[in-house]
């Protein structure tokens, strides 16, 4: 074995003082190879490397970072034709709060025709009832995730579409929380800043005071080797009884003009569904609130790595989301002013419960599986190994006389890149 006898002769050196060089210039040249194949895999995209969906993908069972097939390619059905929808005016709020908003906020005094045609229509809202429903049509969902604190419980499936990047579907149960209160939670980007260190800057471009419609800018914080993501995105609320469907997806935009930093995210989707359910205290009461989430983004990171991100954080980021939502419940029981975004939440068009079951005879649409059993565990790791093997490649090209030799360097790079296949249960 050519690493136990490197090992070894390092172990043969006369002081510890020069083992622990020895062992420091032996590993220093890895873990150079490793971090930079990360980094260039993580900021450098080749166009072929979403060619005709050729991604890479040399892991076992996909990971949990999800993203959703884009609205705009639902079979929607012509229901603003129905009598069934119409808005409800009883919240419409003043734009007494937007003087200095400007001419954007000024073309919408004379009501919402002036927003029209609107970003966000009712086909986004069959879109996301066949969602909810699991009739989309699409891939089988993977179980990725179940996890609960004292005040919540948490799960999560994932799956891969064939085109397009990784898809989410999330189940969030809060004890102690009204729907009310998590559709206007969500809306509150004043409110956001405040718990979501990611938000620098969040925006409303325009709205609809009627349908309650908003394009919103966000600039969203990314880490140090990748350059910050801009969001411009149509947002709205249908209402069925005390049940919500909350559509946000990416929308063109030529008021703001395209930089190279932030970067703009031109594909985006995160849409929830919220009801009352009954507590888990078995009290028979609902007082318990239900939110499923489906996202997707393209952030112009290679999906694998996404996938990577993802699972690593996703637990944190429910926990942090969970810790602002009780924060924003005692700020709204303090009697506390709602903020303009959270009052544009309470716009919402309203919807005939028995409108959304016609659309179940929808003949075009079929089931969508899931897996129950869980996939990989949440702390595997699944790093494509030729980012690995690729920067090992590049550092043992420029070493002419290396410490090491490039053939313990590829073998060790090899094994790395074999990781997260041994992490992989078999089946």
């Amino acid at each position: 074995m050519v690493l136990a006898e490197a090992f070894m002769q390092i172990l043969e050196r006369p002081t510890i003082g020069a083992v622990f060089v020895e062992i420091i210039m032996f590993l220093g040249p890895v873990w150079i190879a490793f971090l930079f194949g990360i980094i260039v895999g993580w900021i450098w995209k080749p166009k072929w490397a979403t060619w005709k969906n050729c991604k890479f993908d040399f892991s076992a069972p996909s990971s949990p970072t999800a993203a959703l097939v884009p609205s705009s390619t639902s079979n929607g059905l012509e229901l603003n034709q129905s009598h069934k929808f119409h808005s409800s005016k009883g919240h419409t709020p003043s734009f007494g709060s937007y003087a200095d908003a400007g001419s954007e906020i000024e073309q919408f005094d004379s009501g919402p025709s002036q927003l029209y045609p609107l970003p966000i229509t009712d086909e986004d809202l069959d879109h996301l009832w066949h969602l909810v429903e699991r009739k989309d049509g699409g891939p089988p969902w993977k179980h990725v995730m179940d996890r609960s604190a004292p005040n919540m419980s948490y799960q999560a499936w994932q799956r891969d579409p064939e085109n397009g990047p990784p898809q989410y579907c999330s189940r969030t149960v809060y004890e102690d929380a009204s729907p009310e209160l998590l559709r206007d939670f969500f809306w509150d980007d004043e409110f956001r800043v405040k718990w979501d260190d990611m938000i620098v800057h969040a925006e409303t471009i325009e709205e609809c005071p009627t349908t309650g419609t908003m394009v919103v800018h966000w600039v969203r914080k990314f880490p140090f080797f990748c350059s910050d993501r801009e969001y411009i995105f149509g947002r709205r609320i249908w209402e069925s009884g005390r049940s919500y469907y909350c559509v946000t997806k990416a929308v063109p935009c030529s008021t703001i003009p395209r930089k190279d930093k932030p970067r703009r995210v031109d594909v985006y989707y995160s849409s929830w569904f919220i009801q009352a359910v009954e507590s888990r205290k078995g009290n028979g009461q609902l007082t318990a609130c239900e939110v499923l989430l489906f996202h997707h983004e393209d952030m112009g990171i290679p999906w694998e790595i996404a996938k990577f991100g993802v699972r690593q954080g996703m637990w944190g980021t429910v926990r942090k989301i969970e810790h602002g939502l009780r924060s924003y419940q005692k700020s709204r029981a303090s009697n506390t002013k709602i903020s303009h975004c959270a009052l544009m939440a309470q716009v919402n068009t309203k919807v005939d419960p028995e409108c959304l079951k016609s659309m179940d005879g929808d003949e075009e649409s079929s089931g969508t599986q899931v897996q129950v059993a869980p996939g990989k565990s949440e702390g595997n790791i699944n790093i494509p190994k030729l980012l690995i093997i690729g920067g090992a490649l590049l550092v043992a090209c420029t070493l002419d006389r290396g410490i090491i030799p490039k053939a313990l360097l590829f073998n060790v790079a090899r094994k790395f890149g074999n990781i997260g296949k041994r992490a992989t249960p078999r089946a």
